[in-house]
């Protein structure tokens, strides 16, 4: 078949965009055992994932003495938000959370995620109630968070995280709608300390965290060990990948 000048530019960028788009690694083989009364009967890269909480332990959540047990307070005044921020608090539950961060962020907006409806239908109550305007609910997926890409500057999940039944599809969809240079904040109880009284498939080590986040794409920035029982990790979202695609386009 004969080709004309313009077929065989078109050809060329094709290939050229074929060599120059980003790799994104295929969702890996997750493990399967039969469950326990701990897990669901499924590993990713050697972490066994745990059973979710349900909308039934909202009370513990909410429990008087987390704030002097965890430092929730110092969690909220470490994550690196401006007045501007959008940001999103995946696995937000009661709002526990969402509510400081939206005072942190005036002029910004938190979006709320979860996969319970009855977690956003008390998020929504306390918004109305508290007359709060810049907090959203999102009803998300086990597979997605349901934001549009590219669309927050900081993304935190707060001891949610072991409990993703598809973690790197979450995980992806968590880095598509962070923005270039955006940050992922996961606290995580510290799976190294045997005194942290939670249960083991509840903790997660740092070695494991950073495998993890790597896998989806995400840069380490820093650990912060400031909590009493928590880590905090800090990843970025490189702006590498989009700087490639938009010297294509």
């Amino acid at each position: 078949m004969r080709l004309n000048r313009g077929t065989h530019v078109w050809l060329a960028t094709g290939l050229l965009l074929i060599v120059m788009l980003p790799t994104v690694a295929a969702s890996p083989v997750y493990e399967y055992t039969s469950p326990d009364r701990e897990g669901i009967g499924k590993r990713y890269l050697g972490r066994s994932i745990s059973h979710v909480m349900g909308h039934r332990g909202a009370a513990w959540l909410e429990r008087r003495s987390r704030q002097a047990e965890e430092r929730t307070d110092l969690l909220v005044q470490q994550l690196p938000l401006t007045g501007q921020s959008r940001v999103a608090d995946i696995g937000a539950g009661t709002g526990y959370f969402t509510f400081p961060v939206a005072k942190r962020v005036p002029e910004g907006k938190v979006f709320a995620v979860d996969i319970q409806q009855e977690m956003l239908d008390i998020i929504d109550h306390r918004k109305t109630s508290q007359g709060v305007s810049n907090v959203e609910t999102v009803l998300g997926t086990v597979e997605q968070i349901n934001l549009p890409a590219s669309s927050v500057d900081l993304v935190f999940i707060v001891d949610a995280y072991h409990e993703f039944s598809h973690p790197y599809e979450m995980g992806r969809s968590i880095f598509d709608a962070l923005k270039p240079g955006g940050q992922l904040v996961l606290i995580e109880y510290r799976g190294e300390d045997p005194k942290v009284p939670i249960k083991r498939l509840h903790k997660m080590t740092v070695i494991q965290a950073r495998k993890e986040m790597q896998a989806l794409g995400f840069e380490w920035q820093k650990t912060l060990d400031t909590l009493p029982q928590q880590h905090m990790l800090i990843f970025t979202k490189p702006f590498e990948r989009v700087q490639r695609l938009t010297k294509i386009e």
